[in-house]
């Protein structure tokens, strides 16, 4: 059996530390998912670290981090260790998805915002706005299930997949005259509910 021996003037020690994550690096792009768990339980303090700190909440910084080493996973076979080391690697996709999650907050909130114009603008007995607050715990306590079909598609993928009417349509086959119908009667139906909810406290 041929083994290879270590050149004169070099010694192993040196090059342990590099030699065990570049070994690492190979076996996880090589889908072993002994070494996926080895770089989740490496990488994964600091990935939390980093989204806990960009977005200043520890639930949605966790859900970031699950992102982040799915997306790794996913991936893998795109990582090329001669290119650079995993570690960069991964933090460059945590980057990327933090990015993301900024950024789909900021939609939601728009959508909130202009969900509570519609609803305070919709003709009626109760033409009160509705606080966002109200809103949300509407979609958490799950009111959203009780909606028609339709209606109930349209709007999770606009609150939860954070798309555009344009993007539901394309997502659906839906024609966007009938998306934009569905968000609204959704909407007033969402409204109907919240109102009563807040008559009865």
């Amino acid at each position: 059996m041929h083994t290879t021996e270590i050149p004169a003037g070099r010694t192993a020690p040196a090059d342990e530390g590099a030699s065990a994550e570049d070994e690492l690096a190979r076996s996880f792009a090589a889908s072993d998912e002994r070494a996926f768990a080895a770089v989740y339980g490496r990488w994964r303090p600091l990935v939390h670290a980093m989204a806990a700190r960009a977005l200043g909440d520890a639930q949605e910084a966790e859900d970031v981090t699950q992102q982040v080493f799915l997306a790794a996973w996913l991936g893998r076979r795109h990582f090329r260790p001669e290119k650079g080391a995993l570690g960069a690697w991964i933090v460059g996709i945590t980057r990327r998805k933090t990015f993301d999650a900024l950024a789909a907050r900021s939609r939601r909130a728009r959508l909130v915002e202009a969900a509570g114009r519609t609803l305070a603008a919709a003709p009626g007995p109760r033409t009160a706005g509705v606080p966002d607050s109200a809103l949300d715990q509407v979609f958490l306590s799950g009111e959203l299930v009780r909606l028609p079909g339709p209606q109930r598609q349209v709007l999770r993928l606009a609150f939860y997949e954070d798309l555009t009417h344009v993007q539901i349509a394309e997502r659906t086959g839906i024609p966007l005259g009938t998306v934009k119908s569905h968000a609204r009667r959704g909407l007033h139906r969402l409204r109907d509910r919240i109102d009563g909810g807040l008559a009865g406290r």
